[in-house]
């Protein structure tokens, strides 16, 4: 039995000289079978006709085993280079002309789920489906007999690998996927939200465009709406638009020579990403900077949209009894339009959907203004309260927080801005559950974002416990939407 380095050795014996020498075998037998018939005397005329039948058959051999291994389609030479070496092998006969192919050696390529289109996993998805129609015909007795609907979209999912919803579909899902948000305490008037179903808007300028009518539409005078704005769906062969920014207004941060930042330190890394993407600041910098829009799409790219000034609507803080705090030059804009959550609708997925509520003062005045990593306002202002900040024990931390806080809630509500304060708003979320409980419906709550940051043991959310269980529709947040909202990069396509 051959060795195994001999039976390597004989696979790496050259092709093509092999069956060009089966083929001048092949013209050798049927020269001798030829001179048979003119065989010179003393010669048997067997002798040369046996010859040639063994020669040919010994051709025929060679060539079946190195050239005919037929396999319509696939091309003639193919070379591979296997650890620097390069392999021919005569594969098999193609009906179009012979093309060489080289193959250099590479890993496997994973797909990347931001950079192509969704691929869906059509089982998960008539599921979700399924679950979402019933839900809504459950709970809209007009909108007709589920079945006609249900077997429709099944039959859609098949043919197409998605489906699209109706107007009152979406809009019911949009409502419902507020109402399912655990960290949002505001619920009670999910119902309210309006929808402004723009589904057909794909490219960048267009989505930047509805997006600044979004801020008029929702400021409204100042009576806040509740509105969301949905624009073109992940599809098996596209992928929808993508909005960077985690607010459509978000202020810039600057770092300075004295190492205290100037404007919101949480958006250091992204002014500075947007900046070497051609963001011109203005000439004099300041701590309230809007930063410009980032839209992302598959054709496009990411391309920046500066925010027309008209649609900034912003609040000036100023306090009810110390005339002082004005020199602060203090302001928030008034509507917090979240953009960089992805809404979900019965498997569904809407990458681009900005929606609002309105404010609690608590996000301004104890967490925007007062975090230590964002606009840290707390030592300024109880420096400027005269308190005594040499220790813990004088509570100047609190006393400081509840002068800034009451500053927000007095100045939006001079401004004739929507603002609600956080013991309102607790009371309202505890009806909300009951109403949701009536409705014969658990309502899904995150502790950690529904206690107000600041007094939390003072309103009535604080004592009792809730069910977490994440339910859809729903509002979802990629981890890479979170890095490119600080950082910038990197994009979702490219």
């Amino acid at each position: 039995m051959p060795s195994r380095s001999r039976r390597s050795a004989s696979r790496r014996l050259p092709a093509v000289p092999l069956g060009v020498f089966g083929l001048i075998l092949a013209g050798a037998a049927i020269g001798l079978l030829g001179f048979g018939r003119y065989v010179p005397g003393g010669v048997p005329p067997a002798v040369p006709i046996a010859l040639g039948l063994a020669m040919l058959l010994l051709a025929v051999g060679i060539c079946a085993r190195h050239l005919v291994a037929v396999r319509t389609g696939e091309q003639l030479f193919q070379v591979s280079r296997r650890r620097g070496s390069t392999r021919w092998s005569l594969r098999s006969v193609v009906r179009r002309p012979p093309r060489i192919v080289v193959a250099p050696r590479r890993s496997k390529p994973r797909p990347d789920p931001e950079r192509v289109a969704a691929r869906v996993d059509t089982g998960m998805l008539r599921a979700a489906a399924k679950e979402f129609l019933e839900l809504f015909h459950s709970e809209n007795p007009t909108a007709g007999p589920l079945g006609p609907r249900l077997a429709a979209v099944l039959h859609e999912i098949d043919t197409t690998g998605t489906y699209w919803h109706t107007p009152e579909e979406l809009e019911f899902g949009a409502q419902v996927a507020w109402r399912n948000n655990k960290r949002c305490i505001g619920r009670l008037y999910w119902r309210s939200l309006q929808v402004r179903d723009l589904r057909g808007v794909s490219d960048a300028g267009g989505v930047a465009a509805h997006c600044f009518e979004h801020l008029t539409a929702a400021y409204n005078g100042g009576k806040i709406r509740p509105m969301i704005t949905v624009f073109a769906p992940e599809t098996p062969s596209r992928p929808g638009p993508r909005i960077w920014n985690e607010q459509l207004i978000r202020y810039a941060g600057y770092d300075q020579p004295s190492g205290r930042p100037l404007g919101d330190p949480r958006y250091r890394e992204f002014t500075d990403y947007l900046i070497k993407r051609g963001w011109r600041t203005p000439e004099r910098r300041g701590a309230f900077d809007v930063l410009p829009l980032v839209v992302e799409t598959v054709d496009e790219g990411p391309r920046l949209f500066q925010v027309p000034h008209q649609v900034v609507h912003e609040v000036e803080l100023r306090h009810p009894e110390l005339p002082w705090f004005a020199d602060l030059d203090l302001r928030w804009h008034a509507v917090p339009v979240i953009s960089n959550s992805r809404l979900v609708i019965g498997g569904v997925s809407y990458p681009a959907a900005p929606f609002n509520g309105w404010y609690m003062g608590t996000e301004i005045g104890a967490r925007n203004l007062a975090d230590t990593d964002r606009y840290d306002l707390v030592p300024e202002v109880a420096e400027r309260l005269g308190l005594d900040t040499s220790h813990e024990t004088s509570l100047w931390r609190d006393r400081a927080l509840v002068e800034i806080n009451r500053a927000v809630l007095h100045s939006f509500g001079l401004s004739g801005v929507t603002v609600t304060d956080h013991h309102t708003e607790s009371r309202r979320f505890l009806l909300h559950l009951q109403k949701e409980e009536r409705a014969g419906r658990t309502c899904p709550a995150d502790w950690s974002w529904i206690v107000p940051p600041m007094s939390g043991s003072q309103t009535p959310v604080f004592h009792r416990y809730y069910d977490t269980e994440t339910r859809t529709p729903a509002f979802t947040t990629d981890p890479d939407s979170t890095t490119r909202a600080l950082q910038g990069d990197p994009p979702a396509f490219s």
